[in-house]
């Protein structure tokens, strides 16, 4: 297995594949990048560190991590330099993934390739030269464009498949997966920052949601629909395991049976329910969606209200008049109007009640003519300023404040919006990629320096229900973090922290200090590494559900060759602590206990990491537990 790539996503699969597959692995990192982190992170680290210290009041110990400056660091040349890294993976340091380092690499030799630099544009030319170089190569790119990701993928499999050809009709897999980190991750982390939504897993015809029970909700809700029970949490959420120092039975049990279920006790129950069994996310919608603004949005709602008290005037000047003159309403409506707009038709010779309806039409209507006027002065500044950004509503409550729109923002604002959930974006940079998306889905965004005075409270973060902080600075988004608890202590907050050990150190610290708050630390590279590991030997990979620090996996694997599920009913397959089957691919609702799976069969399952490399036939049972550190 050969893996190139510029940031922490790099390390996180070499060592997935290395780990938990038991792989052999080439790593092709640029210089000075082998063994440190992203360098935004490295020149954060220390920082990152004081400021919890200064804030928390708390030493934070970091384990035992690393500078990163190697030996080898001090490398000017543009060749490829091999080394040993610090996990026994074989290394080359180069600037590109050109073609004489693919070669030294031994691309023509591997049986899969994974490109996951952060440019679009490298991983693309790099997966041409490796296709030409070795046409029956299995290729994983990461890509941010999915619609040009699909033109590529394409591509590149027409590609090996006229260079191979018929000649032998044989050969390794060809075959080319396109991935996104941020499509990855981002589910994952909306789903964290929202209480009552869980992350969506979607196979053909069927849709499952995992969701977190209370303590005693056992495995039914109330109207008897069927749960798969995917772990038990902490007791009182404590999330501490033995990767952090804690005992067994503090951490989170993974794919219980129901015997441990029913005896969770003050344990609550993370699980599965079957949403519908149609595919496809639901639509971009709600409030303020889409590029024409609704009719609602047009006019604030003070003008509204005006309008619809000037219109209650109207139809009770009209009741009025028919009632004191006997004619017809219609008419007296049509009366009604001549008098407010001024139409001359003096009621001379009428009656006393008549003249003083007059009276009181003519100046209902002098109060409508300045708030007609406005309404169409409103109406046209809020078409001009639909290009624009526009700012946090006043009243504005319940909301989730996004902080960072850069890949995995913008991604997660997407998300957040499908599910109709109110937000406020925070970016510094004018320019960032998801000030477009912001601006089409009309979010609100405050631009500014999260660090400086003012801003969250721009975003009323006093009143939110959440804070994501998802930029690419671990400093960023602690200090956020630490500004919006000393405002509201018990707000729920969603850290993405690249350094695992001091993400560990951050979620322990900050639990400690808001011991009522939600705290949540999320690696993107964690949570996609595993869909990337899966792409390259050839597995299927529908997403990753984190719990508290460890991870679930949900892929499709197919029953044939596999002792373990071949000829097993779907409740004699299940092993736990490793995996469980959870339905057939292709097939709508979930699939009973009693059935007995074939050869044939696809089916979808939830995994450990472990329990998917045993089915994959890759390691021995003994390999350590699945743990984030």
């Amino acid at each position: 297995m050969v893996v190139c790539g510029d940031d922490g996503l790099a390390h996180r699969l070499a060592a997935e594949l290395r780990t938990v597959y038991g792989e052999q692995v080439t790593l092709v990192v640029p210089p000075n990048v082998r063994t440190a982190r992203p360098p935004v992170v490295g020149r954060a680290r220390a920082a990152s560190a004081a400021l919890l210290d200064r804030v928390v009041s708390a030493t934070v110990g970091r384990g035992n991590g690393n500078g990163g400056n190697g030996a080898n660091g001090g490398n000017g040349g543009t060749g490829p330099v091999a080394g040993e890294g610090p996990r026994g993976e074989r290394v080359l340091e180069a600037v590109e993934a050109t073609e004489a380092v693919l070669a030294e690499a031994g691309v023509e030799r591997a049986a899969a390739l994974a490109l996951v630099y952060d440019d679009d544009e490298t991983n693309i030319r790099a997966a041409l030269t490796a296709r030409r170089l070795n046409p029956r190569l299995r290729l994983v790119l990461r890509l941010y464009n999915r619609r040009l990701g699909q033109h590529i993928e394409e591509l590149l499999d027409q590609a090996a498949t006229l260079a191979i050809g018929d000649a032998d009709g044989g050969g390794g897999d060809a075959s080319t997966t396109v991935l996104s980190d941020a499509d990855t991750a981002a589910p994952a982390l909306a789903a964290t920052a929202l209480a009552g939504h869980g992350k969506l897993i979607q196979t053909d015809g069927l849709v499952l949601r995992a969701v977190e029970l209370p303590p005693g909700a056992g495995a039914r809700q109330d109207d008897g629909q069927e749960l798969f029970p995917l772990a038990l949490l902490s007791p009182n959420n404590a999330g501490l395991d033995p990767a952090e120092g804690g005992r067994e039975e503090q951490g989170p049990r993974l794919l219980p049976d129901d015997a441990a279920v029913r005896a969770a006790g003050e344990r609550g129950v993370l699980a599965l329910e079957q949403v519908s069994s149609s595919a496809g996310p639901a639509a971009p919608g709600g409030r303020g969606v889409g590029v024409v603004p609704p009719l609602a949005s047009l006019f604030s709602r003070r003008l509204r209200w005006s309008l619809a008290g000037l219109v209650a005037c109207v139809v009770a000047l009209a009741v009025a008049l028919s009632v004191v003159t006997g004619i017809h309403p219609v008419r007296a409506f049509y009366y009604t109007l001549l008098d407010l707009l001024a139409i001359d038709d003096p009621a001379v010779g009428g009656s006393l009640g008549r003249q003083l309806l007059q009276l009181l039409s003519a100046l209902v209507g002098l109060l409508l003519l300045p708030v007609l006027l406005a309404a169409v002065l409103e109406a046209l500044g809020t078409f001009r300023t639909a290009s624009t950004l526009r700012k946090p509503p006043r009243g504005l409550g319940g909301h989730v404040v996004l902080l960072g729109l850069g890949k995995i923002g913008t991604r997660v604002l997407t998300r957040l919006r499908e599910l109709h959930v109110p937000v406020v974006c925070v970016e510094s940079d004018p320019e960032a990629r998801g000030l477009a998306v912001a601006r089409r889905l009309r979010v609100p965004v405050v631009l500014g320096d999260v660090t400086q005075e003012g801003v969250l409270e721009a975003a009323k973060i006093h009143r939110a229900q959440a804070l994501l902080a998802v930029t690419s600075a671990d400093t960023t988004n602690l200090e956020a973090v630490l500004y919006a608890r000393s405002v509201r202590p018990d707000l729920k907050a969603v850290l993405r922290l690249y350094d695992d050990d001091f993400a560990t150190a951050v979620y322990r610290t900050l639990r400690a200090a808001h011991p009522q708050a939600v705290t949540r630390s999320r690696s993107v590279s964690y949570l996609a590494a595993p869909s990337f590991a899966g792409a390259m030997l050839g597995r299927q990979i529908l997403g990753a559900i984190p719990v508290e620090r460890k991870v679930l996996l949900v892929a499709v694997v197919e029953v044939g060759g596999h002792p373990q599920l071949e000829g097993r009913t779907v409740e004699g397959a299940f092993r736990a602590g490793a995996w469980r089957v959870l339905a057939l691919e292709g097939r709508q609702g979930v699939v009973a206990g009693e059935y007995v799976l074939r050869g044939g069969d696809r089916v979808v399952v939830a995994a450990t990491r472990r329990g998917l490399a045993e089915l994959s036939g890759r390691v021995p049972p003994t390999h350590p537990p699945d743990s984030l550190s």
